[in-house]
């Protein structure tokens, strides 16, 4: 992509980035790539691992990936199939680190064995050696950061820690020191890798190539390159290779991957297929409804990697802290290092020494790192099952509600009205009262009057031809059948036409104490019956209710535009503590509102399209079901791909174990900072000890965030079934 500002053209290149354990090496990387002359901006993703370049027409992308490898770390262009020399070379890249660590290791081994067996001059040799395979790599990028953008970051402190150790002949501290710092960065490199992988996993689930029908003819074509309207063949055991709808065949598919459903879902002619699912057992012909480039998986990919890039408040705040807390702390060092020689006149050496154990301590990567592990994690955990979270602040957000806000139509219920009971009168019987009213209702396109249509389908009873029908708008419908009048509609219809209704009175008020809606049935001048329709409440919606209550929040409120009499009959079904009825789409935003100022934080859950403004205003708007909806995709703050209610809890729970789990990561960043700094001012505390806390404090809070890729929820945990995974994490 390009865009033109003044006389300049500038192009847009997105670069995988490798090798990055934490924020301070995308900081590194952004500011030796923004240096460049050419480079407009260079923006640097932790989380996602990858680089956004607005550069002109004189910066080339190898001038780029050059910059970058000079940094210390590899790229490659996203998205691009690599050849089998790139594929060895970027291999290399990857793994470089680990392989002089693993040298750096043997060697700082050997040079202790050989010190403690009292050989002499050996051992500095092989600590020379070790810190030469650990360090080159960190020199390198320090010295490439300092020159570029006058960048003091962790490989520059490392380096001159190690320098300094050395000048003062602590040849065993500096070897060990340097290669606990390479090991431990390569450990948390591969770390995040395999969070961000978790995502990545996902792109490669849409095969590459497919089957299109071209007339009598089948021909194998790339996926980019298949065009709406093409008509695609997908075998048994086969991948759906596009977004589109079944034109011919019937199979049973594995929708997992897109919508964290348990069990397939049958398609056949008509039903939406989404790419990257699995055909299980059937031949299936597709047309295909999207380009390749926005179908649901590469959207859904596409969302997550700017959730990933979008920094929580906790993180944007730490981030903050730890630009103030290491110059800081450079400053102490200094202090240190020097104001005991010049002002007491103490000997120089051993307070250089703890000077240089400052510097270690000032890296502030296990803070730095402790909240945007978490977000990966989490965010990556909650896609594996079909929900999509747009960012590290919705997550945060969602596990810090303290109400939600349900709608009612279509999220506690079906938003499909079906008829419930048929209740014969004045000698008819109930097959009659529903041949007659579907008969009426064959030709109408009304909610309830699809309701009989479907309710005599499934008994298999076809609809008759009715003649001269009429719509009675908001009363009903009329009809003649077999040359007699029949009407079909509410107790007022019967009423204005003078039809008596005394023989259902009962039925009547037992049907509209439960909110059911009751179609009345006549046929001339008597009342044959009464059809009861209701829209299901999901068989899930009290669990889904009383599983917040436990989780500690209430209220759970329901929102609906429904009159108070259906409301209350569904709310004490599904037990919600408060309900709104009869609400307009603005009086349900100034519910939101209401709620927010007396509760804090609160969650919506709708639909995604009509209940967007309420979405909007609630800190947290949850949409269900929006695998086939681009609007309710792009809208949701969290998207739930299917249409599970019981997912909006379990998201919920896992927003508060990310939230816990960011809270105990600072917790321990700070406690073992503030620990080391006070052993390493009082001379307690070595030069390789500092490193070993500094790692292995990295490396506690990776794996303690990493953790959430793995968090299961009490449904999840106690319920086993059999589903494919969605990522490979």
């Amino acid at each position: 992509m390009a865009v033109e500002a003044g006389d300049k053209h500038y192009g847009t290149t997105v670069l995988e980035i490798t090798g990055m354990d934490c924020a301070d090496c995308a900081a590194t990387i952004g500011r030796n790539v923004g240096a460049m002359p050419g480079v407009k901006s260079a923006e640097v993703s932790f989380a996602a691992g990858r680089m956004v370049v607005s550069h002109d027409d004189a910066v080339t992308v190898p001038e780029i990936i050059s910059t970058v490898e000079e940094s210390g770390y590899g790229a490659v262009v996203a998205g691009k199939r690599l050849s089998a020399e790139e594929a060895r070379q970027r291999f290399w890249l990857r793994n470089r680190r680990a392989i002089a660590s693993a040298a750096a290791c043997l060697l700082t081994l050997a040079g202790l064995i050989t010190m403690l067996a009292g050989l002499s001059g050996i051992p500095q040799i092989l600590f020379a050696l070790a810190l030469i395979s650990a360090g080159y790599h960190v020199a390198r990028s320090g010295v490439f950061a300092l020159l570029r953008s006058g960048a003091f970051d962790m490989n520059v402190l490392m380096s001159t820690a190690a320098i300094g150790a050395v000048a003062i002949g602590q040849w065993g501290e500096a070897a060990v020191a340097m290669t606990l710092f390479a090991l431990g960065n390569t450990l948390e490199s591969y770390t995040m890798d395999r969070a961000r992988n978790a995502v990545r996993a996902l792109m490669t689930l849409a095969p590459a190539e497919a089957r299109v029908r071209r007339g009598d003819q089948r021909v194998t074509l790339p996926a980019d390159a298949i065009q709406v309207g093409d008509i695609v063949v997908v075998s048994p055991g086969e991948r759906m290779p596009v977004d589109g709808r079944v034109i011919a065949g019937s199979s049973m598919v594995n929708q997992a991957p897109i919508t964290g459903e348990s069990s397939p879902v049958a398609k056949s002619a008509g039903d939406e297929v989404f790419a990257g699912t699995l055909n299980s057992d059937g031949y299936l012909e597709v047309r295909v409804s999207k380009p390749y480039q926005e179908n649901t998986i590469n959207r859904i990919v596409h969302l997550i990697e700017e959730a990933q890039s979008k920094k929580a408040p906790t993180e944007r705040f730490v981030d903050g802290f730890a630009r103030r807390y290491t110059p800081a702390v450079l400053v102490i060092a200094g202090l240190i290092a020097l104001a005991p020689w010049l002002v007491f006149s103490q000997p120089f050496e051993p307070w250089f020494y703890r000077a240089l154990v400052m510097l270690v301590i000032a890296c502030p990567c296990a803070l730095v790192i402790s909240t945007p592990v978490s977000i990966v994690a989490g965010i990556a955990r909650s896609a594996r099952d079909g929900v999509l979270i747009k960012g590290g602040a919705y997550l945060e957000a969602a596990g810090a509600v303290k109400a939600v806000a349900f709608d009612k139509t279509g999220t506690l219920t079906y938003g499909r009205p079906e008829v419930v009971e048929v209740v014969a009168a004045d000698g008819a019987s109930a097959e009659e009262v529903m041949r007659v009213a579907g008969a009426i209702e064959g030709q109408s396109g009304h909610p309830l009057a699809l309701a009989i249509q479907r309710y005599q389908r499934h008994a298999g009873k076809a609809i008759e031809a009715a003649d001269d029908f009429a719509s009675l708008t908001g009363r009903g419908a009329r009809a003649i059948i077999d040359g007699q009048v029949c009407h079909i509609g509410s107790a007022r219809l019967l009423a204005e036409l003078g039809i008596g209704t005394s023989e259902l009175t009962d039925q009547l008020a037992r049907h509209e104490s439960a909110g059911r809606s009751m179609l009345l049935v006549a046929v001339d001048s008597r009342c044959i019956g009464l059809v009861a329709v209701q829209d299901q409440i999901r068989p899930e919606a009290r669990s889904t209710i009383e599983t917040l209550h436990r989780a500690g929040i209430r209220p759970v409120v329901m929102l609906t535009g429904d009159n108070e009499r259906v409301a209350q009959a569904i709310a004490e079904q599904v037990g919600v503590d408060e309900v709104r009825a009869g609400l307009l789409p603005e009086h349900k935003v100034a519910a939101i509102n209401e709620l927010t100022a007396r509760y804090g934080p609160v969650a919506m859950v709708g639909d995604g399209v009509n209940d967007g403004p309420a979405l909007a205003a609630a800190t947290v708007g949850i949409a269900m079901g929006v695998a086939g909806s681009d609007v309710a995709l792009e809208t949701a703050d969290i998207a739930l791909m299917a249409d599970e209610l019981e997912k909006v809890p379990e998201v919920i729970a896992l927003s508060q174990a990310t939230l816990r789990t960011i809270r105990q990561n600072i917790a321990i960043s700070l406690a073992t900072k503030g620990l080391f700094l006070v052993l390493g001012a009082l001379g307690i505390a070595g030069l390789w000890v500092a490193v070993l806390a500094d790692m292995g404090t990295s490396l506690l809070v990776t794996a303690n965030g990493m953790r959430l890729l793995r968090f299961q929820t009490q449904r999840q945990s106690t319920v086993s079934v059999q589903r494919e995974p969605s990522f490979t994490a």
